[in-house]
């Protein structure tokens, strides 16, 4: 699609520029502190898994016991490791048991104990990211075996009934239907959880818990339909939310392929405090560069309460912003899987151009990314048959300008939770789309100067401006979403939830994961 548009190359460099100038003061901000979540996170590379018979976690019990003693100002590795090197336990399950029980105090080793008790975390942490890197080589080796989607965009197909039991039938099903990826919804409000269930869940709410069990289940049940079907079928969860750097290393522990990782999304339909997202964000994200792992991210998600016309150079910015975030954290183009959506009010005048201009800048900006194509749900009303007509119609432009990923919309949205049956009807609709129009977009070519050009070019004016107002604030970024630029939701920067998670680190920090991942990126 590059040209033709005939976008400004002026223009594109300058926002692109911008963004950098704004998300620079943010990146120093993240790597100037750490949060709870990063060091249990930390902690899971290091091998700690379990719960006690309350269900919290040994990582939460462990983190907290060193936070009480010492802070976590240094890191948890330090203290926790040194514990270990001392004799306190054989290992740090029992480590941490045994500090729940208060029958263990930590301390800040100095001198020779420092560098025995960073040499043991650094092996220990160094054999989880290992563990990664070989999952990675693993789906890779899959891959070439086994045989990939014949074609792209992917088609990506949401499962979740609360039982991962009934989600693996499921989802093996779609996938014998035509579905290139499995997304897991995950269970309503467990964003807002600051831990991670254990084990494998059997209830959730309009979705099923995030569990490191729950994606080991589910990727073996994919594999062995993978390998029924000759492609490999892929896996996406969630990383976001309070447990976002946690949720990344169990994706890359359970070689999941996709995860839904954005910070702004959690800072605005979440309340979530902007720095605790963002420090947690560029954490998970260099996991993800790590694991190969495509990340989903959610400017779709501002359509759904800021108008669709009137607010599309909010996603551009927005993907602009999050490609530099993501790029900085070490991920490639081949994993920026940048979120836009189909959600214009069907009643407006020339709303399918529109969208397809907006589709088409998406696409123009970020040729190597995949993209995430979003489909309606703000303007779906309970009737099936235009639903069916609209999903329709946002198949045809994911065709027309060579999307990546195209989650599959359903004409009950707004109805019901979908029924097995609603995604077959919903799988034909895309099937059909897709078989009919092959490789359409090669002959797609807009009238010079005409609607679609001028639509674009006016987004992307939009979009710098929007991006040098952002630049002009006092404190950038931060400035602008406490304003509502975004979704017109205000989130300060001293506000929301997990704000008592984040710590600024000292001169003496150590974090091995954070050294390794440093690498990487």
């Amino acid at each position: 699609m590059t040209g033709k548009l005939d976008l400004d190359p002026v223009v594109v460099r300058k926002a692109r520029t911008l963004a950098r100038s704004i998300g620079r003061p943010i990146v120093r901000t993240a790597k100037a502190h750490t949060t709870t979540s990063v060091e249990r996170a930390t902690l899971r590379l290091g091998g700690v898994t379990g719960a006690d018979p309350d269900g919290t976690p040994w990582v939460n019990r462990l983190t907290d016991a060193v936070q009480g003693d010492v802070g976590l100002e240094h890191g948890v590795a330090l203290p926790a490791w040194d514990a270990l090197v001392r004799g306190e336990a054989e290992d740090l399950v029992t480590l941490a048991r045994k500090a729940a029980a208060g029958s263990v105090r930590f301390r800040l080793p100095e001198g020779r104990d420092l560098v025995r008790a960073r040499s043991a975390a650094r092996k220990q942490i160094g054999a989880g990211v290992r563990r990664i890197d070989a999952q990675r080589r693993t789906r890779e080796r899959m891959v070439a075996r086994i045989g990939d989607a014949p074609r792209t965009p992917w088609i990506y197909l949401i499962v979740a009934t609360g039982d991962i039991y009934e989600d693996i039938p499921q989802a093996q099903a779609a996938a014998r239907a035509g579905a290139d990826v499995i997304a897991v919804i995950r269970s309503t409000g467990q964003s807002l959880l600051d831990y991670v269930p254990e084990g494998a869940t059997r209830e959730g709410f309009a979705g099923t818990y995030a569990t490191q069990e729950n994606f080991r289940l589910m990727r073996a049940a994919l594999d062995e339909t993978s390998r029924e079907l000759g492609r490999y079928i892929r896996l996406t969860n969630y990383a976001s939310g309070l447990c976002m750097p946690e949720m990344a290393a169990m994706a890359g522990l359970e070689r999941l392929d996709m995860m839904l990782n954005d910070s702004m999304y959690g800072i605005l339909f979440r309340d979530i405090n902007p720095i605790r997202t963002f420090v947690d964000q560029r954490f998970s994200r260099q996991v993800h560069a790590r694991a190969g792992i495509i990340i989903n991210t959610g400017e779709d998600n501002y359509l759904t309460t800021a108008d669709a016309v009137e607010a599309a150079h909010t996603v551009t910015t927005s993907q602009l912003l999050n490609e530099y975030f993501a790029k900085e954290a070490g991920l490639a183009d081949w994993q920026l899987g940048l979120g836009h959506a189909f959600e214009i009010d069907p009643d407006v005048p020339d709303s399918f151009r529109l969208e397809l201009a907006h589709a088409m800048l998406a696409r123009e900006l970020f040729p190597q990314a995949p993209l995430k194509w979003m489909p309606p749900t703000r303007h779906m009303t309970g009737d099936v048959f235009r639903g069916y007509l609209l999903d329709g119609f946002f198949n045809l432009i994911g065709s027309l300008t060579g999307q990546g990923i195209l989650l599959v919309g359903m004409m009950t949205e707004a109805v019901v939770t979908p029924w097995l049956s609603d995604r077959d009807l919903a799988l034909q609709n895309v099937r059909y789309v897709l078989n009919a129009t092959g490789d359409l977009h090669e002959d797609l070519q807009p009238a010079p100067g005409g609607f679609l050009q001028r639509r674009a070019s006016a987004v992307l004016e939009e979009t710098v401006d929007l991006l040098q107002a952002i630049a002009d604030h006092e404190h950038g970024l931060l400035d602008a979403i406490a304003d509502g630029t975004f979704g017109l939701m205000k989130r300060p920067a001293d506000a929301g939830r997990g704000m008592d998670g984040v710590v600024k680190k000292s001169a003496g920090y150590c974090n091995p994961a954070s050294e390794l991942l440093e690498a990487t990126s």
